[in-house]
């Protein structure tokens, strides 16, 4: 009985947690966008984000690494590698294209992600896909499509630009995900987001200090805490989170339930920041969402 119970314990918290995450993830649009108000630029405001968010990660890098076996040279480049493709390179496209599009167009695009890394797959891999994953990656798509042909009409073309930014963000992280399995085994995950994510950090660092003067610096107060809360909230939080719904019940789960990250982008993009919610996003949303279900249970 009592292992019955802490099973129920353990299966109660991995939810809350990875729902949490979920929605601590999603929030990040919502931050960037209240943080474009203020007139600051994507190089300064990911170079604010990364300034807080490095510490953090550094301090998960060397926690996960003690005791360890020191990484090699190959290991070096692949965390290397892995540091540019998924974390700088996908969130600065990611920053970049928010400045464009609404954040719940963002979030769909990004959500995108499972059928990029098994299109990858099938281009570098020959890995098969079934009609099912076909027909479900045609419903996700038209569900993005529909919201941005929707959004367009309201915007003008620079909706375009910036869903392809989004939709590269969404390819580069894609890249890191076919290509970390193998570091992932032999590093843990722990480490090797903790190294990653400390690689792309100075790597935003050394982006600022090569585009922009350091008079850029100079931002309003509230870009500040708002890069701020976006490090803390909905960049270190929500990987821990994450990281221990799995532990809990287990990685199919966890990305099932992330499947409340787009409908609260919306939900936070309509309350925060006025973001019309219109039966076009709604019926983006459902598509997309259904798709992608169908899609993981396919793959799975």
């Amino acid at each position: 009985m009592e292992r019955v119970q802490a099973a129920t314990k353990s299966i109660a918290s991995g939810l809350l947690l990875a729902t949490f995450g979920a929605i601590a993830f999603s929030g990040k649009a919502i931050i960037v966008k209240l943080a474009y108000r203020y007139g600051v630029d994507a190089v300064t405001l990911i170079m604010y984000r990364m300034l807080f968010a490095l510490p953090i990660f550094a301090l998960m890098a060397w926690w996960a690494s003690r005791g360890k076996a020191a990484l090699t040279r190959k290991d070096w480049l692949g965390v290397l590698w892995l540091g540019f493709t998924g974390y700088y390179l996908a969130s600065f496209l990611d920053f970049a294209g928010l400045a464009h599009i609404s954040a719940s167009l963002e979030r769909l695009i990004l959500y995108l992600n499972p059928t990029l890394v098994m299109l990858l797959g099938l281009v570098l891999y020959q890995r098969r896909i079934t009609r099912r994953q076909v027909v479900a990656m045609a419903i996700s798509y038209c569900g993005v499509v529909l919201v941005f042909g929707h959004e367009i009409t309201l915007q003008g073309p620079d909706v375009a630009w910036g869903a392809l930014l989004v939709l590269l963000s969404a390819v580069s992280y894609a890249i890191y995900m076919v290509y970390s399995g193998e570091l992932v085994k032999r590093l843990g995950s722990l480490r090797l987001v903790g190294l990653a994510t400390s690689i792309a950090c100075l790597l935003c660092l050394l982006q600022f200090l090569l585009l922009r003067p350091l008079s850029a610096a100079a931002v309003a107060p509230e870009v500040i805490w708002l890069s701020l809360l976006n490090a803390i909230l909905c960049t270190a939080v929500p990987v821990l989170m994450v990281m221990m719904a799995i532990e809990r019940i287990g990685a199919s789960l966890s990305a099932q339930t992330g499947m409340v990250g787009p409908m609260s982008t919306i939900l936070m993009g309509v309350w925060i920041l006025g973001e019309p919610f219109t039966a076009w996003v709604a019926a983006g949303t459902v598509l997309v969402i259904a798709g992608i279900f169908v899609f993981t249970r396919s793959a799975r």
